[in-house]
């Protein structure tokens, strides 16, 4: 995970979360209101900062074992669960190559491919429209930033933004560049 650390609108540190750990407790043991936020996602991640910077580092979330794997395809990490189709759809399943299930599989991994940009275009709107309602809300162009992130116009939001504070501006436009590069489909 990357994240940037906010004293109110001043960006202190940016990266993994241990190495920003450091300035996010200096900067609340001088008694000022940080904010983090996963890049990725644009949430609000909360750090157990008491004690020392060494028992902090040491509560920091590790990678979650593997779950144990139960009957199926173990290797693959394949899942049983319960799909409803009408007769017709099972008896088309039922005559493909490899059965029903790599017949399913084969149309969500094409299903998946296609839709892989749109995707990734919507998650950094969504993300750094959740950033800038926190951080953002209340200063200059942010309606007018907000308009642009959604209509897909980079320049009109780099336009919105140029005056907002350097750190903020900067994670802001970082976190709305995937949605740059595929325009999500209009809705019908």
């Amino acid at each position: 995970m990357q994240c940037a650390a906010f004293s109110g609108q001043r960006l202190i540190a940016e990266g993994r979360p241990q190495d920003v750990l450091d300035a996010v407790k200096a900067a609340t043991d001088a008694g000022e209101g940080v904010l983090v936020f996963d890049l990725a996602s644009g949430h609000a991640v909360e750090f157990d900062l008491r004690g020392d910077l060494e028992t902090a580092l040491a509560r920091l979330p590790v990678a979650a074992p593997e779950p144990k794997k139960g009957p199926g395809r173990p290797r693959l990490g394949v899942t049983a669960r319960e799909v409803t189709l009408l007769p017709r759809h099972w008896d088309w399943l039922a005559g493909q190559p490899g059965g029903a299930s790599a017949a399913l599989r084969k149309m969500v991994e094409a299903a998946m491919r296609e839709a892989e940009g749109p995707d990734r275009a919507r998650r950094a709107q969504e993300a750094a429209y959740r950033f800038m309602t926190a951080l953002a809300g209340d200063l200059a162009n942010y309606e007018e930033a907000v308009r642009m992130l959604f209509a897909g116009d980079r320049t009109g939001f780099a336009a919105a933004t140029v005056d907002w504070p350097q750190g903020l501006r900067d994670t802001a436009r970082g976190m709305a560049e995937p949605s740059w590069a595929v325009r999500p489909p209009e809705a019908v």
